[in-house]
Parts: structure tokens; C-alpha cells; sequence
């Protein structure tokens, strides 16, 4: 059902996101059958990519692996990471529809914010081959789609002016800068109680 809408979103946003607005599931049911799955395409690829193709670095013939265990450990710390975060991203833009005078519950919300998250899920098939510049390059192209969901999406789902719409996305921008920082600095700290990467190196 999800992916019906992803071309409607690109080519005739208006409509894609009023039928989304009038038919949101249930969270449960959007969480078990779709996020949690689309969640999974980075954080599996990713392992893939750094345990089974891995990379070379610089000046060296040795093409450098992440060990199985460490990898694993990170790639379920990413997938529920991704899933909080879609889960905070729907309670911010709940929490903000007060300000700008519309009022909607939860499930709209997520709703919302799994399919404007849509490219980032879709941008970690490039964790199949990990490269720095591919994986900065995909990254940016995902975040710049993302944000134009966003800044498109939000006013017609919400039913508010562009005007508002505009000022409302870039609030909810911001937040989602703030969690992004928060959870770099949650890696840290898990980093240094020591789930972090262990690396393998091979021909």
C-alpha cells in the first residue's frame, strides 16, 4: 500500500497526500506493516556491505570488513533508531499542529512523517556498497527529497495555508536536526561502552 503512493507524492503531491490524510492506519498497523520493513533496508544492506563487500582505504591493498558481531550490533542500534525517530518526528508535528491552529491525532502524524521519510529508507540500498562520496552523495540527494516532501506535503495534510505550511515545515525541520544530533551523540555514548565497529581486515 505504501509504495502506491511514493510515485502519486512525486508526480501529484496535492491529491497523493489528501488520500493519505483520509485513509491514515492505525499506528500499530502502519509500525508492523510497513516501517518496521522499510526501516530494515539500511540497517540490512548496510551490514551486507560492510561485512561481506567491505572497503579499501587509502594507500592500502587490504580491503578492510566490519566483523559479523559488531555489525549486527550496530544494525539493530540503526533500525531502532530509525524507528524512534519516526515515532518523534509524528509526536512533534502533533505537538506542534496547536501552534498553528489544526489539530490532528498521532496516527496522522506518523503517517506523515514515515512517508516524507520515504527517500531516506530507499537512500540506504547504498549501504550495499560502502563508499564514502556514494553514500554522502545518495544521502544528500534523499534529504533534499525528504525536505520537499516536507515543505510541499505538510500544508495539504494538514489543511493550513502555504504560508503557515511553510513556517510549520520548518519548525518540524529544526526538531528533526535536533533528534538527528541527539542520536549522533547517542552512537557515542554506546560507542564507548563498547558497541562499536570491530574491524576485519582481508584480501
Amino acid at each position: 500500500m505504501m509504495f502506491t503512493h511514493v510515485w502519486g507524492l512525486m508526480t501529484k503531491p496535492e491529491q497523493a497526500w489528501s488520500v493519505l490524510r483520509d485513509t491514515p492506519p492505525r499506528i500499530l498497523s502502519l509500525y508492523l506493516g510497513r516501517v518496521i520493513w522499510l526501516a530494515a533496508i539500511p540497517a540490512l544492506c548496510t551490514y551486507y556491505g560492510t561485512t561481506t563487500v567491505g572497503w579499501q582505504l587509502p594507500g592500502s591493498d587490504m580491503v578492510t570488513r566490519l566483523s559479523q558481531d559488531s555489525a549486527r550490533s550496530m544494525a539493530i542500534l540503526a533500525w531502532l533508531a530509525m524507528l524512534a525517530g519516526i515515532a518523534i518526528m509524528g509526536w512533534a508535528i502533533q505537538w506542534m499542529s496547536q501552534t498553528f491552529n489544526t489539530k490532528t491525532d498521532l496516527s496522522h502524524c506518523i503517517t506523515f512523517s514515515s512517508y516524507a521519510a520515504l527517500p531516506l529508507f530507499f537512500a540506504g540500498i547504498c549501504g550495499l556498497y560502502p563508499s564514502l562520496w556514494l553514500l554522502m552523495s545518495v544521502s544528500i540527494l534523499a534529504a533534499s527529497v525528504s525536505a520537499w516532501l516536507l515543505y510541499t506535503g505538510l500544508p495539504i495534510y494538514m489543511g493550513i495555508p502555504r504560508e503557515q505550511g511553510f513556517l510549520y515545515a520548518s519548525s518540524i525541520l529544526c526538531i528533526g536536526l535536533v533528534v538527528l544530533v541527539s542520536l549522533m551523540i547517542i552512537t557515542v555514548i554506546f560507542w564507548g561502552m563498547g558497541v562499536g565497529p570491530e574491524y576485519v581486515q582481508g584480501s
